[in-house]
């Protein structure tokens, strides 16, 4: 059975799963769908068509699914949902989609936004992401698992983070950061691999020697790096996580790759 505070306001129409409790002062709005478990700690604004998972922690100040920040947004109902198990600290704000964007934004299981994180309109996030503080997604940015967004970073729209990224602090990524990446820079650059992160994943020794390997050949080998991109092609089969750069690079895209200072672009 739900616990709802005598403050909190719940719109007709809301479906508010088992053992969820609402706090005092929160809004919910008509289409929103709050799963089993889920707690909003006080003055949390839930609108639009906002489907919120099981077993997640919304503090105070929190708003999900509101308008958009697009121009082209002429009020549509369009969709937020949010995977079970994430936590969203004081301030978190994430927009629901746009018609143009394909009208939804998706974020993914067990995710960890510190205070004053933002997830823009029509973005795709992934499972097992922590978004440090103020850390900021524009619109249509599709972010990868366990990927770490430092503190006070800014991803541009229509921007790609690989899974495993690691993102520094004060960082302005503008190019797309291929999976298992680390970058840094006030405007960022690919400094190498998050080892830590692969490491934490259990990635043996050898696999992480494999994959450094790779790394280097592609990004500090001899030619530009059109030719090492070629170069490197027979490599995919010796690791998935190689072939999963390989295809990151190879898909569609709307940014430039992200590389290490003072690399080529060609």
């Amino acid at each position: 059975m739900a616990k709802i505070d005598p403050t909190a306001r719940i719109e007709d129409g809301a479906v508010i799963g088992d053992d969820v409790t609402i706090g005092p002062y929160c809004i919910v709005g008509p289409h929103v769908v709050i799963g089993a478990g889920t707690t909003l700690l006080s003055h949390v604004n839930i609108t639009a068509q906002t489907t919120i998972g099981a077993n997640c922690t919304i503090y105070p100040f929190v708003s999900l699914g509101t308008a958009p920040q697009s121009l082209a947004y002429r009020g549509e109902l369009t969709k937020l949902v949010i995977g079970d198990g994430c936590t969203l600290r004081e301030g978190v704000t994430m927009n629901a989609g746009t018609v143009g964007g394909g009208g939804i934004t998706r974020v993914g299981d067990r995710g960890y936004f510190m205070n004053n994180a933002h997830v823009g309109h029509d973005c795709i996030v992934g499972n097992d992401v922590i978004f440090a503080t103020s850390a900021t997604l524009g619109g249509h940015c599709l972010i990868g698992d366990f990927v770490f967004m430092g503190g006070l970073s800014a991803v541009h729209q229509f921007t790609r983070v690989g899974s495993q990224v690691m993102v520094g602090g004060i960082c302005g990524v503008r190019g797309d950061i291929i999976p298992f990446g680390l970058a840094n820079g006030q405007y960022a650059h690919l400094e190498g691999l998050n080892i830590v992160g692969m490491k934490r994943r259990k990635f043996t020794r050898e696999r992480l020697a494999t994959v450094r390997g790779f790394y280097q050949k592609l990004f500090h080998g001899p030619g530009v790096f059109a030719e090492r991109l070629a170069s490197v092609q027979p490599s995919r089969d010796a690791d998935p996580a190689i072939a999963e750069i390989l295809d990151f690079i190879g898909a569609d895209k709307h940014r430039a790759l992200c590389l290490p200072a003072g690399s080529d672009k060609s």
